[in-house]
């Protein structure tokens, strides 16, 4: 486990999913605040939502970002340089042709979406050509997605418990030993930067 970026990471990857809960619109802000508009890695996002609510995600990350943002829907290929965002109401998975496919299937740890189903299923699209970002969240979703990533040879990355607004999420994945950083926000920033820059050479 490194809790530090002491070399630059020169893994490349081609596709990035992201889970968080409570506090994680803030920390979604934070790990992609300034990135470029010449940004090539796809990625994908589960944020738990009450049940019921509609998401204005989309809107407001678009409003802040350079890159596509879109609320991903079904069939939808993921484009080079775009953030999708799991629609609420449906878990999302990523299909082995790199589209995603929507389902109404039973909570996963009373969630849908499901933050292990959308990794779970990358790790099966994408194999080590994958990273997975989990970050602060009041419940065990997402340890399991990040252990599937592991083992399928991916990048696992965990936000700081100490600093997470809510520290239940890193702290399941931390105990299941499947991260290969467990770094702040500010870190994890650096972490995905660098990984665009190895995807460009």
């Amino acid at each position: 486990m490194n809790r530090h970026l002491r070399s630059p990471v020169r893994k490349r990857v081609d596709a990035v999913v992201l889970g968080a809960s409570a506090g994680g619109i803030d920390a979604l802000s934070a790990l992609l605040h300034g990135l470029p508009a010449s940004w090539r890695i796809p990625m994908a996002v589960v944020l738990h939502l009450p049940e019921g609510h509609e998401s204005h995600l989309a809107e407001i990350f678009a409003q802040r970002l350079p890159i596509p943002v879109h609320e991903a829907a079904d069939k939808m290929p993921l484009a080079a340089g775009s953030l999708y965002f799991a629609p609420p109401g449906y878990h999302l998975s990523i299909e082995r042709d790199r589209s995603f496919s929507l389902s109404c299937e039973p909570p996963v740890l009373f969630s849908r979406p499901s933050i292990d189903v959308l990794m779970a299923s990358a790790a099966d699209a994408y194999g080590p050509a994958l990273a997975g970002f989990l970050l602060t969240g009041a419940n065990d979703d997402g340890a399991e997605g990040l252990r599937r990533i592991h083992l399928a040879g991916g990048l696992t990355a965990v936000q700081e418990p100490k600093e997470a607004q809510i520290p239940t999420m890193p702290q399941a994945a931390i105990a299941r030993h499947v991260h290969d950083y467990v770094l702040p926000l500010r870190e994890l920033r650096t972490l995905l930067l660098q990984l665009e820059a190895a995807h460009e050479h």
